[in-house]
């Protein structure tokens, strides 16, 4: 471990859930129809020095939308990790799609981080096609372009350090600007897979998530999240209930709420 890099602390945030199957999520289906839920998460890195929010969540208004059980507002409950919303600088969105780039409006000093591949891919011609456009909200998209504007957008052509001890790296697959984040903590390089990996099932058995632009792509992603990763137990896949029962509360306030990812998991 490189000990001139600061150590952050990092915490995954549940902020939604919604019921699934297990033929919903794996391309080509699966033979066992059973239960597989999922939940939804924003992350955070958190050192003396700044706060590094990882995808701002969305709103209850388009949860109840789409179908999903809005629990909190992502953004607010940064406020119980002693995170103030207001005064965040940087914040990476891994992707556009609704359930990750919601809330942007609830950050009003922060400075965004973007692969520019995603917002040509979310503005471009393809939008025309339900199937593609369905992920997106078109207000979260607005929202970036006027951010851009206001120059508030950073946008990143590959991979990126956006501090030290934080670093961006494309995937692309789910959607084609996908990136993921690997944040430097006392128990190593943590890899924040986002949706380059839903579940842990999806790296770790090499099957696909359903939803994909391009199946090279994705399948490369999970060799990327393997290379950079410790140990399969430094990656955190972007929408699996186990998440929170591997890792211990940030508090006992927040037991159910966040948990701590900067400490080895219980199993």
């Amino acid at each position: 471990m490189n000990e001139n890099l600061p150590r952050y602390e990092l915490y995954a945030i549940r902020y939604a859930s919604r019921d699934g199957r297990r033929p919903e999520h794996f391309l080509g289906g699966d033979p066992h129809d059973a239960p597989m839920p999922m939940d939804y998460f924003v992350w955070v890195a958190v050192s003396p020095q700044r706060a590094v929010v990882i995808d701002t969540g969305l709103s209850r208004e388009v949860a109840d939308k789409r179908g999903r059980t809005f629990l909190r507002c992502p953004i607010e409950t940064l406020g119980a990790l002693g995170i103030a919303p207001q005064e965040v600088e940087e914040v990476v969105l891994t992707h556009l799609h609704n359930d990750h780039a919601g809330n942007l409006g609830r950050l009003p000093k922060a400075r965004f981080h973007l692969q520019e591949r995603e917002i040509h891919f979310a503005t471009g011609r393809l939008m025309r096609f339900e199937h593609l456009a369905r992920p997106f909200e078109v207000k979260d998209v607005c929202d970036v372009i006027r951010l851009n504007f206001d120059q508030r957008m950073a946008m990143h052509a590959g991979a990126h350090e956006i501090a030290p001890g934080i670093r961006l790296h494309p995937a692309g697959g789910h959607s084609p600007g996908l990136q993921f984040v690997t944040v430097h903590t006392a128990r190593g390089w943590v890899v924040v897979a986002s949706d380059v990996s839903h579940f842990y099932e999806n790296v770790e058995a090499q099957r696909p998530f359903r939803l994909v632009v391009n199946l090279g792509d994705m399948m490369e992603g999970f060799e990327a999240l393997t290379a950079l990763a410790p140990s399969p137990a430094h990656i955190i896949p972007g929408h699996d209930p186990r998440v929170m029962e591997r890792y211990p509360a940030a508090s006992p306030a927040l037991e159910g709420i966040a948990v701590a990812l900067h400490v080895p998991p219980h199993a």
